[in-house]
């Protein structure tokens, strides 16, 4: 870094960056990972950027990648759109390592974070995302990156050479890091790759992939949906023939120059339209998302666990206490369940899904046929998997760390307990980027405790590999006290 505490400038691969300085942390924003995704790079693998000849301000994210709003709005509150397919992919950087005169300090130890939103929607951008508290309580540096969504990152394409572009963006803002993050005083070495909901789905496969697992020392993921696989290819091929039918090219020579010619705007319309069409009460899985075999994921996660891929690596995971009220709460068509229909929705989803119904309904007398497959879908979906996760990597002899977030708001009228993406607030404490959220509620001075904790365990998990936080003790599967709950 250049000699200026006010505005400090940092030399990337592709040109100087000036950043901006609050509370003794320095924030670089916006800074292109990769060239814009526009023309004939819309549904390409990222390419590098264009070198810049002058100082780039980054003083301000870059845009959102494309996206409708997210289905999750209701709970967790409105954003104001601000995407643009033009100068989309692009991370931010906090770090704490100032300018600073004589010998170069030890590098700091790194966390690159993928913000979720069901393959669908969000940005890295977004202040609910702001590292710079994290970066203080764990003198670590923070990085967080937008990557395509939607049918612009997972439109299923592979005859025409479109192959999990999303995924993609992914690897090469990892590689991007690898190579930049020692000038803003990161270690390269020392990288945690985290995220939450679709973005901890992404950290799994980054740090269990033979192509960048290698560089990943650490792993956080937050309310992984890992009851769910990669898509199938099959069912990405119909989906992505659906997809064509509704904006009228199915029968085009050229699908590829057909939708790069179109406004974005129709894309995103049309996957709307697909999204309402393959809709079911008690599927949350997105029309598209990562498909298996495809760039970054070459197998299932158990597969890819069982060969030992994330042997050696520390490990951070959890889950909040009602996950799936996130989905259902608002939904009226599960509020409409009879009990027969919630629980054959159950057995559709698992092997035991009718026995384990018939279980939680018992332990939850009284509860709405709706209310006990919500309690059902959160195991499926996040828990049971969650804690496979943490287990098996624990009994091959590697350090795991899991918690159960469990802060619900006190005024709750419907009833989402500690909904999933409710901890997010807390992870980066900045919850008062959080307004109008239903999830968090009132800020009071207890739940502004519990953002400091619970900030500076999973920043001490980044700069050391254990949490920071007393008592917090390594995962063990027969032991359910040694899941550290929050809340």
């Amino acid at each position: 870094m250049e000699q200026s505490i006010e505005r400090p400038v940092v030399t990337t691969g592709s040109g100087r960056v000036r950043g901006t300085v609050h509370d003794g942390v320095a924030a670089f924003r916006g800074i292109p990972y990769a060239a814009s995704p526009v023309g004939e790079r819309r549904f390409a693998a990222p390419e590098p950027h264009p070198a810049w000849p002058a100082v780039r301000e980054a003083d301000r994210p870059g845009p959102a990648v494309p996206q409708r709003p997210s289905r999750l709005e209701a709970v967790m509150g409105p954003r104001t759109p601000d995407w643009n397919e033009e100068g989309s992919l692009t991370l931010n950087v906090w770090t704490p390592r100032l300018p600073a005169g004589g010998a170069a300090p030890a590098a700091l130890p790194v966390l690159l974070w993928f913000h979720g939103g069901g393959f669908t929607s969000g940005s890295g951008g977004w202040d609910w995302y702001d590292g710079g508290r994290s970066a203080a309580a764990g003198q670590v540096v923070v990085v967080t990156a937008n990557y395509r969504l939607g049918p612009l990152g997972y439109l299923h394409l592979p005859e025409h050479g479109v192959d999990n572009p999303g995924t993609r963006d992914q690897a090469a803002a990892l590689d991007w890091v690898r190579r930049n993050i020692a000038s803003f005083g990161g270690d390269p070495d020392t990288l945690t790759v985290g995220g939450q909901s679709a973005g901890a789905f992404s950290a799994l496969y980054l740090a269990l992939s033979p192509v960048t697992g290698p560089s990943v020392k650490r792993l956080i993921a937050q309310s992984g949906p890992f009851g769910l696989a990669p898509q199938d290819p099959a069912e990405a091929a119909e989906h992505a023939r659906r997809y064509l039918g509704l904006l009228g090219l199915d029968g085009s020579p050229d699908p590829l120059a057909a939708l790069r010619a179109l406004p974005v705007e129709r894309l995103l319309a049309a996957y709307d339209r697909l999204s309402q069409d393959l809709s079911r009460p008690g599927a949350v899985a997105p029309p598209m998302y990562p498909v298996l075999g495809g760039a970054g994921m070459p197998t299932t996660w158990p597969q890819a666990l069982a060969a030992g891929r994330l042997d050696g690596k520390e490990l951070l995971t959890g889950t909040t206490r009602d996950e799936m009220t996130a989905f259902f709460a608002f939904d009226p068509r599960i509020r409409a369940l009879t009990a027969d229909r919630a629980r054959a929705i159950a057995a559709g989803q698992r092997a035991d899904g009718a026995r384990r119904f018939d279980r939680t309904a018992a332990r939850l007398p009284g509860a709405a046929p709706g209310e006990v497959l919500t309690a059902v879908a959160t195991e499926f979906l996040f828990r049971d998997d969650t804690l496979a996760l943490a287990g098996h990597h624990a009994a091959a002899g590697n350090p795991a760390y899991v918690y159960r977030f469990d802060h619900a708001p006190a005024d709750d009228p419907a009833r989402l307990g500690a909904a999933h993406c409710v901890e997010l607030p807390f992870f980066f404490d900045t919850l008062d980027a959080y307004p109008d959220s239903p999830m968090l509620g009132a800020v009071t001075p207890a739940a502004r405790a519990l953002g400091g904790a619970f900030s500076r365990a999973v920043a001490g998990f980044v700069a050391t590999g254990r949490p920071a936080a007393d008592g917090w003790r390594p995962y063990e599967a027969e032991s359910p006290s040694s899941v550290r709950q929050f809340g």
